[in-house]
């Protein structure tokens, strides 16, 4: 690939010569689809001519889509595959000028059975990075910014390659006290609809039958937290999802299964809390109370790493700044 740059009164133009016509039909897209969302999201225009793709917009915007469109092409010649959400993730990145150390700015990939999962910002790419390192993580963010899906991958890709034992997942059966009695059903039927974005995230790295066979043999087990006391979570990987709906003594007590050869990962959201009016959540007091302790790591994930919906993005920030104007005024 190739680059030749001409400036103009009113915009940049951008050419770029491809070296490999056959990966060309994959980086544009079915109908140039994803030339399209480059458009869009670097507010660009894209012509592309047998070999040659011409960028043309402000010097700023037409550097952000030359850099995406480079690592997207990159990415194609190390044999991966690219999808819109990819598209979207190249632009955050060189729309930040972060840089993932592989040319595309993604950096630190998950290998599950079904899919290789990346970072898509650079805030999942931090939060990927501290997966690897540390034993226990703290994950803090908004709803679509990767927190559960990220730990499951994580998970998974250990318990494949052999070095832990188990997945155990667990979280918060009922937001405000856990009162499965009040719900029909046996247990499994009380507690699944609580536990189904685990089960969804499992679902997307393992195929259905595997997912079913070790969750029998218990290589993968789902359970409430209230069925964590008085255990030791010996070679797992455990994770801990709506961690903001715990009171500080249930955070205190799951933290304390943490058993040898274990890692465990804490998701929460602490804008989203449904314990009842007063009561302290268990993730903003382990926040205060372990923020020195070595060994552990928090990663702070900000509406700038949702992956949803672009207008999920635009929902968070909304709340995010109603929120502090409430602050502010006091309120």
């Amino acid at each position: 690939m190739s680059d030749t740059a001409a400036t103009g009164r009113s915009a940049d133009v951008r050419r770029m010569t491809f070296d490999d016509n056959a990966l060309l039909p994959v980086l544009y897209g079915n109908h140039d689809r994803h030339l399209v969302r480059i458009e869009q999201l670097a507010n660009v225009q894209l012509s592309a001519r047998g070999n040659q793709l011409a960028i043309a917009g402000s010097a700023d915007d037409a550097a952000i889509a030359h850099k995406a469109i480079a690592g997207l092409y990159e990415r194609l010649k190390r044999g991966l595959s690219i999808e819109v959400a990819d598209v979207d993730a190249a632009v955050r990145f060189a729309r930040t000028g972060a840089d993932g150390g592989d040319n595309d700015g993604i950096g630190i990939g998950i290998r599950t059975r079904r899919r290789t999962v990346q970072a898509r910002s650079p805030g999942q790419r931090t939060y990927l990075a501290a997966l690897h390192e540390r034993d226990m993580v703290f994950a803090l963010g908004p709803a679509g910014s990767g927190k559960t899906y990220l730990a499951v991958a994580m998970g998974v890709s250990l318990l494949l390659a052999g070095k832990v034992e188990r997945i155990v997942l667990s979280r918060p059966a009922v937001e405000a006290g856990e009162r499965l009695g009040f719900l029909p059903g046996d247990m499994k039927e009380k507690i699944d609809p609580y536990l189904r974005p685990l089960y969804d995230a499992l679902h997307d790295m393992l195929p259905a039958e595997q997912i079913a066979n070790r969750m029998e043999s218990g290589e993968i087990e789902i359970a409430p937290l209230a069925f964590m006391r008085g255990r030791t979570l010996a070679h797992c990987f455990v994770i801990l999802d709506e961690a903001q709906n715990t009171t500080p003594m249930q955070m205190r007590m799951f933290l304390t299964r943490l058993g040898e050869g274990s890692r465990m990962v804490i998701t929460g959201d602490p804008s989203q809390t449904d314990l009842p009016g007063g009561q302290r959540s268990g993730l903003a007091d382990a926040v205060d109370t372990l923020k020195d302790v070595e060994g552990v790591r928090f990663v702070r994930l900000t509406s700038k790493d949702v992956v949803r919906h672009d207008l999920v993005t635009r929902i968070v920030e909304a709340y995010d700044a109603r929120d502090k104007k409430s602050k502010s005024d006091g309120r």
